[in-house]
């Protein structure tokens, strides 16, 4: 079962709206399984991802750059609008599996200095016998969080029109919330 952070940042890089869920699809219930000593690491992550996304959106035309970054189990997808808000997704596709990022175990793969982020900009990766029905690379699971952000994309060009909201401004909407909420269901 997958578990999912969504952050829209602003263009000064702050972030303006958080999102937990977990995956509706394949039996799951919609609740995020974060483990609790990691929970606080996700804005932290999607975050440190900011700098790949910046390197990137330059580089190409897109809205959509899939998979930008990875850290250990957890990957980070980018959507870009044309004001450069940023929609970045965390997603671990089994957050339960022991991993070093979840664990105090001393051994991991990480590269020198213990850090064991790396980018990988539309690369692909997942080994093992679970990574073909849970790999965040995969071409399905690319179109759901695709479709996930085009969704969220129409309700918040919806969210801009509104006379009482400016760019950067945090989103408090309820109805902004659960619409994303349903599209989290809807696609992931």
């Amino acid at each position: 079962m997958s578990s999912f952070y969504f952050a829209i940042v602003g263009t000064k890089d702050n972030p303006i709206f958080e999102h937990e869920f977990g995956s509706s699809k394949h039996g799951g219930d919609g609740v995020a399984r974060f483990p609790e000593q990691a929970r606080h690491m996700n804005q932290f992550i999607v975050h440190s991802s900011l700098d790949i996304v910046e390197e990137v959106q330059w580089g190409t035309g897109l809205m959509y750059l899939k998979v930008i970054d990875r850290f250990y189990n957890n990957y980070v997808s980018c959507f870009l609008t044309g004001g450069n808000i940023k929609f970045l997704l965390l997603h671990a596709p089994n957050p339960t599996v022991s991993t070093p990022y979840y664990s105090n175990s001393s051994s991991s793969s990480s590269g020198p200095g213990g850090i064991a982020g790396s980018s990988l900009v539309g690369g692909s990766s997942g080994t093992g016998a679970s990574a073909a029905t849970a790999n965040p690379t995969a071409p399905a699971t690319e179109e759901a969080i695709r479709q996930f952000f085009m969704d969220v994309y129409d309700v918040w060009v919806k969210n801009l029109m509104n006379p009482f909201y400016t760019v950067n401004m945090d989103v408090k909407s309820p109805v902004f919330r659960a619409r994303v909420a349903a599209a989290g269901r809807k696609y992931l």
